[in-house]
């Protein structure tokens, strides 16, 4: 999982834009996030055979299927069933499910990675910086989605997100624009122990992984 992780890192082309809150970060579409946006708008748009299409012949069903072993049980069929059945709500929670239950494991990744003592300080926080980009342009996608349904835990992930990126002050993290506080610049590597990256990773992966177990529910219910 190490390398597939690490690789979402360099899938994308960061580019500056605004985002719901936090960050002024995102990328440069991939399949999977392009295939996301167009079920999202699809959705949107209350337009189910469009977005069942897209679904059937998509990235995110193929990531779903590829990726079946670490994501909800019946998280594919589950999906496919809302959108049979009209059903906007359960379809848009089971794709925001999968794009948190991805960043989710690479926050674990990135814990364990943060305490593994054999490596030096410095390609820790490196290594820190680029699970940060990764699981901030998941986050990106569904920041506002989850904001809408469980607003406490997606603050406290930004908070755990924000820490994490303090900790590592590398230039590849994203600065991030909390309007509270300003912008703040990112560049200068950080001179804390970067076994401290393990606490806010870990969080951040437990509170992912409270809004996958929510949104995911629906499949429970999935013939």
């Amino acid at each position: 999982m190490a390398a597939g992780a690490l690789a979402l890192a360099t899938a994308f082309t960061a580019a500056p834009a605004p985002a719901h809150h936090v960050g002024t970060y995102t990328a440069r579409d991939n399949e999977l996030s392009q295939n996301f946006k167009q079920l999202k708008a699809a959705l949107r748009a209350r337009k189910t055979d469009v977005a069942l299409r897209l679904f059937e012949d998509g990235a995110v069903r193929r990531t779903m299927r590829t990726d079946a072993a670490r994501l909800p049980a019946g998280i594919e069929t589950g999906t496919r069933a809302a959108l049979r059945a009209g059903d906007v709500a359960g379809a848009e929670a089971l794709i925001v499910a999968l794009m948190a239950a991805l960043a989710r494991d690479m926050a674990v990744e990135a814990a364990a990675k943060a305490r593994d003592a054999a490596t030096s300080a410095d390609a820790r926080r490196a290594t820190a910086g680029r699970f940060l980009e990764a699981i901030w342009r998941y986050w990106n996608l569904i920041d506002f989605a989850v904001s809408q349904r469980d607003p406490k835990t997606a603050v406290a992930i930004r908070l755990a997100f924000d820490e994490a990126e303090g900790l590592a002050k590398t230039t590849n993290a994203p600065a991030a624009a909390n309007p509270c506080s300003g912008p703040r610049p990112a560049g200068r590597r950080g001179s804390a122990d970067p076994a401290t990256l393990a606490a806010p990773f870990t969080r951040i992966g437990e509170h992912l992984a409270t809004v996958v177990e929510t949104l995911s529910r629906s499949t429970r219910r999935a013939p």
